[in-house]
């Protein structure tokens, strides 16, 4: 496992230097979309009144921010679960020319073929309150926000040096989360013959229909 302090826009050896496993800090500019703004631009086929040409990192949050004396302040930054995008994901990616997506969770088997075709990864947060970050996170603006509001709301953001991100998606194709889902089943298949449960057994059902 190795440590990387990657500084946004992207490049295609930023990323292709990464693995799954490793440590990442991220700073630069970046973009947040959840699911309204892929539904507003891939299914309602608006189009963007803005430029995210130099913006290739994108975090899948709605962020809490309020306006004081007329500038935004960030009240609460927490990435939310990338799998329930997964069906915009491979588009975002090519669309958007992403080099990386920051969430929880991680995403599905046609995102990452993209990730791998294109050259992106997926971070997650690893074991810290994403809302430690907030003193590192600079409001630049926000695009939609009458559109969408507030929380689905697409915000520029510029980030100093937030993390730590573990790398779940590389760009060869592997993924943490199946290599240690693997891990698990194993461990549990040798926890129940060690104990003679029959690894068949199902759970005790306390309502039926």
């Amino acid at each position: 496992m190795a440590e990387y302090h990657l500084t946004a826009p992207l490049t295609d050896a930023d990323v292709e230097q990464l693995n799954v496993g490793d440590v990442v800090y991220i700073t630069g500019e970046c973009f947040t979309c959840r699911s309204r703004l892929h539904k507003y631009i891939f299914d309602e086929k608006h189009t963007m009144d803005f430029s995210i040409a130099d913006r290739n990192v994108l975090i899948h949050n709605g962020p809490i921010v309020v306006k004081e004396n007329g500038k935004w302040r960030l009240v609460s930054f927490m990435p939310t679960s990338s799998i329930r995008f997964e069906k915009w994901g491979a588009r975002s990616v090519d669309e958007w020319n992403l080099k990386m997506i920051v969430g929880k969770t991680t995403m599905g088997q046609k995102t990452m073929e993209m990730m791998k075709e294109k050259k992106c990864v997926h971070v997650s947060p690893q074991s810290v309150s994403p809302n430690l970050w907030i003193d590192s996170i600079e409001v630049q603006d926000v695009h939609l926000y009458d559109e969408l509001g507030r929380i689905e709301a697409c915000w520029f953001f510029k980030v100093k040096d937030i993390g730590p991100f573990i790398v779940d998606i590389d760009t060869k194709g592997n993924n943490y989360f199946d290599a240690l889902d693997a891990k698990v089943q194993e461990r549990k298949r040798k926890a129940l013959e060690e104990i003679g449960v029959d690894p068949d057994f199902e759970y005790t059902r306390l309502y039926t229909e």
